[in-house]
């Protein structure tokens, strides 16, 4: 990424809050609320300063937009965040497979159901197909995936969602009744808010420096989701698609600040891309450079 980084600096990224420092916009300021070097084990809750700042929209019968607009060091100087909030018991989670063979993806948001008010790219990839165990409309279509931070994303028979731990997988996969899943990573927060151990101390098992267009979903306190994309705001806003931004620490802790008890990354970068379609019919796109095995969809009754 270094000739991304040049790019950055180039936009004027060193106006960014200060090394390893997050800021969010309230009201016009911009405060500084996440620092890499005291960053919290655990998220107990929403942190206000972050949480207040976002305005939430209905778009849908259980569906909300909102948006956040971040401030961090070099590439992260200026992260725009879309936000979904969904109400589980007023929609329908669905998978589509986004294979045409072995090797060729197919699945972008263009290729979402017209009648899909919500629409992601989802999971992570390897070179011929999605990463892990997936399971469409009942039909696993691929196998357990290896990896301590690589839960699933489960929606069971009776329409329930689940971010199911990468321990619990195999007993998960034994007892069936599952209608949807798929497997992602990193992992971002598990148990009720705690931040994986690997996401706190550098290992050579996950780069926690880099930087990076985000994707992510999870579930908050109340039992409902949230899906939050970031995309990057330099230069007025007109190289949104650079895969600019936060690192995976950074993403975690943004998800913890907005309330969430467990989150899941899914695939960011180039492939990151979401879909909403509003009552009124309108739809707004934000479009990835890349086709995807995988997408998820949500519809309304």
């Amino acid at each position: 990424m270094r000739s991304a980084a040049l790019l950055a600096v180039a936009l004027g990224a060193v106006l960014s809050s200060g090394d390893g420092a997050l800021a969010v916009e309230r009201n016009g300021e911009w405060i500084t609320w996440y620092e890499s070097a005291s960053a919290p084990a655990r998220w107990s809750g929403p942190l206000p300063v972050v949480a207040d700042a976002v305005t939430w929209t209905l778009v849908a019968p259980g569906i909300e937009e909102g948006r956040l607009r971040l401030s961090g060091p070099g590439e992260a100087w200026r992260v725009g965040v879309v936000l979904v909030r969904i109400d589980p018991a007023l929609v329908r989670w669905q998978l589509r497979w986004g294979m045409a063979d072995a090797v060729r993806k197919t699945w972008t948001i263009g290729s979402a159901d017209t009648t899909a008010v919500v629409a992601l790219n989802a999971g992570m990839f390897t070179g011929s197909g999605p990463f892990g165990w997936t399971v469409v409309d009942g039909e696993m279509r691929n196998t357990l995936g290896a990896g301590a931070l690589a839960p699933a994303f489960v929606v069971d028979s009776a329409g329930r969602a689940a971010i199911v731990p990468a321990e619990s997988l195999p007993a998960r996969i034994a007892a069936g009744r599952v209608r949807l899943a798929f497997q992602s990573y990193p992992e971002l927060l598990r148990n009720d808010g705690d931040v994986p151990v690997m996401l706190q101390t550098a290992t050579a098992a996950i780069d926690l420096e880099h930087r990076d267009g985000r994707l992510a979903i999870g579930e908050l306190r109340d039992g409902r989701w949230l899906i939050a994309l970031t995309r990057f705001e330099g230069a007025g806003g007109v190289l949104s698609f650079l895969p600019f931004g936060l690192t995976v620490p950074e993403m975690s802790a943004v998800m913890g600040a907005l309330g969430c008890r467990r989150a899941l990354s899914l695939d960011g970068g180039v492939s990151a891309q979401l879909a909403l379609r509003r009552t009124d019919g309108s739809r707004e796109e934000w479009r990835g450079l890349r086709k995807v095995a995988l997408g998820l969809e949500l519809h309304t009754p």
